[in-house]
């Protein structure tokens, strides 16, 4: 079975930082590209930043400058790490990553459960 477990929400002050994690496991053969997504209450989810295998990173406008997405291969892992924080960047962030798991042909999406970042003005 491959899960998409994160950590490293929680509260913290405007300006502050944050660092998320993200680790797949069970049996895999590849991962592809990874993301991180998070959803505001009533709001839709949306694409927070995505890094590619090879490295390729790419970000939604409003954390550009701000957070930054890296990910190790051998681990199986991706992080995210976010700075000078906004109280609009509460939310629940979700990691997703496209895996191709053992004995399998196709690769697959799978998400993490998701950890609350909260933000106080």
């Amino acid at each position: 079975q491959v899960q998409l477990v994160e950590s490293g929400g929680g509260l913290v002050q405007a300006g502050g930082s944050l660092r998320l994690s993200c680790a797949a496991s069970g049996s895999i053969q590849r991962i592809n590209a990874m993301s991180w997504y998070r959803q505001a209450p009533g709001k839709q989810r949306e694409l927070v930043a995505t890094i590619t295998r090879g490295g390729v990173t790419n970000y939604v406008d409003s954390v550009k400058g701000r957070f930054s997405v890296s990910r190790d291969n051998a681990k199986n892992t991706v992080s995210l790490q976010m700075v000078s924080l906004k109280p609009e960047d509460t939310a629940v962030y979700y990691c997703q990553a496209g895996i191709v798991a053992a004995a399998a042909l196709f690769e697959r999406t799978y998400w993490g459960q998701g950890t609350q970042v909260t933000v106080s003005s």
